[in-house]
């Protein structure tokens, strides 16, 4: 397939991706170089995963013979279109490629694929779960954070089901394939990633790409509550499923119907019963009997960093959210719970308006402590919403970390409230990634833990 090619690798930071690739080509014989602007110790991790192999590194720097003299480049996502040194490979007439667009060329079995600006992780976990009820192997992967599927490409059958989170980045991609999966699944459309993308038509126009390619025996499952979809369905020859469905069954049709579906879940919030639809509605697609799904969705336990739960001080719970990087995710956490709360907010900015989001929280939440690039911007905003509906609440705080952050929470905190990380912006101005985010409040609440005595959290 690749044997004797020259392969660049494009890219092994934050947004992963590098690594599942840089594996798959070397076992498929190419001769690989990793090109990274990163120095080699803010890439540690991933090279480590990576020295067995006979790999040629080109890090701190791009250099030119890398996109003048290959014979394919695979980027990595986050890498911006614009890139001069991917302008620079066109010109020499480089095949482009990505981790993504690789496994849809190679892959035997049919694809369930999940897109959205929020709830796409947990969706892609609760349909994997609940085709477990099948006979078929599951393959669960994209950018759901599980590993890349394209080092097991050789062990994937046809037989197989193959679950895949596709970004707005990966979707993008998969235009010049002119492929789109044989189920699709959209959970809803708000603005994201304009970073990258621009403006909010290309991010649109990017996620159309999980049906434009569609087939007519394949099937567009479409979240009916969310409007912004409401002409999509010419976007698919295929059969368009709208969920949740309606009282007495019918979700089919390029029209949605009225809907009521209740799950009992163990995962909490609104958001989480529409989640719960699209996997209903993708399990009965397989045919699987609807009481097995309702077992299967009931034992879901969820995903770390999302709603999860990590301990309890004193009488106040604290819940990790560090996946939420939208305003609609962030206000869909604070809605999923009835008590009063302290939200720890902020973050890189994607330049995407939050005001909605203060909109919302102002009056809401008892307290919002603000971190990272947006925290002054959201602050501002907060008090001209406070001013313009003479409100006190929420009282904010301003971190300079995400420590502080947690510290304030704990002395803000009266037994009955509930602490929520749920930030509405990315990362990546104090973190590697959101799970790295994540994974520092779950330390500094257990550290809050001990230094208050509680043992049984």
């Amino acid at each position: 397939m690749f044997s004797g090619k020259k392969a660049v690798v494009m890219g092994l930071g934050r947004f992963g991706g590098g690594v599942g690739v840089s594996r798959f080509l070397v076992l498929q014989g190419a001769q690989v170089t990793v090109t990274d602007a990163a120095e080699a110790d803010t890439l540690a991790e991933s090279i480590a995963q990576l020295q067995d192999l006979p790999i040629t590194w080109h890090l701190g720097e791009h250099r030119r013979q890398d996109f003048t003299q290959a014979d394919l480049i695979v980027v990595n996502p986050a890498v911006r279109k614009d890139s001069p040194w991917l302008a620079l490979a066109r010109q020499h007439n480089i095949t482009l490629t990505s981790e993504m667009n690789l496994f849809f060329q190679y892959c035997p079995a049919p694809v369930v694929g999940i897109t959205g600006s929020n709830g796409k992780s947990t969706t892609t976990a609760m349909i994997g779960s609940v085709l477990q009820a099948t006979t078929r192997k599951i393959w669960i992967g994209g950018n759901i954070g599980q590993g890349s599927l394209l080092t097991q490409i050789d062990t994937i059958t046809p037989d197989d089901i193959v679950v895949l989170e596709l970004s707005s980045f990966q979707l993008y991609d998969l235009a010049s394939l002119r492929l789109s999966p044989h189920i699709s699944v959209v959970t809803n459309i708000s603005p994201n990633h304009l970073d990258w993308h621009g403006t909010m038509t290309e991010y649109v126009e990017a996620k159309k790409n999980i049906l434009r390619f569609q087939k007519k025996n394949d099937y567009a499952l479409l979240n009916q509550l969310d409007p912004t979809l409401r002409d999509w369905p010419t976007l698919t020859p295929g059969r368009v499923v709208w969920y949740p469905t309606a009282p007495d069954g019918h979700g089919n049709g390029n029209s949605p119907q009225k809907s009521s579906h209740y799950f009992d879940l163990s995962v909490p919030g609104q958001h989480n019963q529409i989640n719960a639809s699209a996997a209903m509605a993708v399990g009965e697609l397989f045919q699987i009997e609807p009481s097995r799904i309702k077992e299967s969705l009931r034992a879901f336990k969820g995903l770390a960093h999302r709603l999860e739960f990590v301990g309890e001080i004193n009488r106040v719970k604290y819940y990790n959210d560090s996946i939420a990087t939208t305003p609609e995710s962030t206000w869909a956490a604070v809605d999923a719970f009835a008590e009063k709360k302290i939200l720890i907010l902020g973050g890189y900015d994607k330049k995407i308006s939050l005001r909605s989001l203060v909109e919302k929280i102002t009056g809401n939440v008892q307290v919002a402590i603000l971190i990272g690039q947006v925290r002054d911007t959201l602050a501002q905003q907060i008090l001209l919403c406070q001013q313009q509906r003479k409100q006190s609440l929420p009282v904010v705080e301003k971190a300079h970390s995400l420590d502080q952050a947690v510290t304030l929470a704990h002395q803000h905190a009266q037994p009955g409230m509930i602490v929520l990380l749920s930030p509405a912006c990315a990362s990546y101005d104090m973190f590697q990634n959101f799970q790295h985010r994540g994974d520092q409040f779950r330390k500094l609440v257990l550290i809050q833990a001990d230094n208050n005595g509680v043992s049984n959290r």
